[in-house]
């Protein structure tokens, strides 16, 4: 069973789109987009919910926010 402090550390690894918002300094609606064009890094699903890895914006802020898509293959 995990403590609380290891749960806490856990949840904050993990951000909302009103976290990442707020930490872009933009709006919830524009990280949707940004999420669907492939410029921000892919999020993870749980379930319903949508979440980005705290590591993962890290170090895509440290490389200066490259687009994270690349082409998809066609079928």
């Amino acid at each position: 069973m995990m403590n609380q402090r290891t749960e806490q550390s856990s949840l904050a690894a993990l951000l909302t789109t009103d976290d990442l918002a707020r930490l872009l300094r933009c709006s919830p609606r524009s990280i949707r987009r940004l999420a669907d064009q492939g410029s921000v890094p892919r999020p993870v699903k749980i379930g319903g919910l949508v979440r980005w890895r705290r590591a993962a914006i890290d170090k895509w802020l440290a490389e200066d926010c490259p687009t994270v898509r690349t082409r998809r293959r066609a079928r």
